[in-house]
């Protein structure tokens, strides 16, 4: 360590500078995402593996760049989850979440 404190401006991805212009709420995954699950995931609970802290996916920070997304904590500003599509698959890692948790689908009713 230098000694000196990173600001939000600091950020670097993959060695280049992170245009704060990129940055988006958490919301703008969902579309992303319902590939990959069918309930709208932006009201799910995420709990970041790097501080500990839960919030909804739609509170989180995403950086949207060419082929998909990082969404970070805005707490610690720790990776949660990363969504990428190639031509022919979806990615999704989400190695930065300890868990997350979204409402259960109601149970179908048999018709009477």
């Amino acid at each position: 360590m230098d000694g000196t404190m990173k600001t939000s401006d600091d950020r670097t991805f993959a060695g280049e500078h992170v245009d704060e212009a990129l940055r988006l709420d958490g919301n703008a995954v969902a579309g992303m995402l319902s590939e990959v699950f069918v309930p709208d995931l932006t009201a799910a609970s995420a709990t970041c593996a790097g501080c500990g802290a839960t919030r909804e996916l739609g509170a989180m920070l995403v950086y949207a760049h060419g082929m998909g997304m990082i969404v970070r904590c805005p707490g610690c500003d720790g990776v949660v989850l990363r969504v990428a599509r190639t031509r022919s698959q979806l990615w999704l890692d989400m190695t930065g979440a300890t868990r997350i948790v979204t409402q259960a689908a109601a149970p179908a009713v048999p018709p009477a």
